[in-house]
């Protein structure tokens, strides 16, 4: 398989693995929720704390992680579950997955793609309401 090849099959393994977590209809969907819910984490972390976990993404993953992203306006000042998820849901379709189980997906998605120090780093700048949708007891 060659360079780019390798690139789009990592993507398409987290779009895969979205698809199936959320219940995302078709991958167009997915690929929404998988935008919606990393741009939702990348803009409540600190500039420091984005940068690092845009290092440990795929290639493709990571353009979708920094595309608009705008330093100057981070970290966004959340500090609830319900304005979190306000986020998330502001790029989603009314068809897509509900905001809370695209976040659980992604933070899923996350745990198992990246290193787990730097879940750790990433799960400690969150407020503990945030933080607990990391945990994986509801998803669809």
């Amino acid at each position: 398989m060659d360079l780019f090849g390798r690139m789009v099959h990592k993507a398409d393994v987290w779009v895969n693995e979205l698809m199936h977590e959320t219940g995302a209809y078709d991958r167009h969907g997915a690929l929404r929720a998988l935008r919606a819910g990393l741009h939702a984490l990348r803009d409540r972390l600190t500039l420091a704390e984005t940068v690092k976990l845009g290092a440990q993404l795929p290639t493709i993953v990571r353009g979708i992680y920094f595309e608009c992203w705008t330093p100057a306006h981070q970290p966004v000042r959340i500090r609830n579950k319900q304005e979190f998820l306000a986020l998330v849901e502001r790029e989603l379709r009314p068809n897509d997955p509900d905001p809370e189980t695209v976040a659980r997906a992604v933070f899923l998605l996350l745990r198992h793609h990246v290193s787990a120090g730097e879940i750790a780093n990433v799960r400690d700048i969150l407020p503990k309401p945030i933080e607990a949708l990391w945990e994986p007891e509801a998803l669809a």
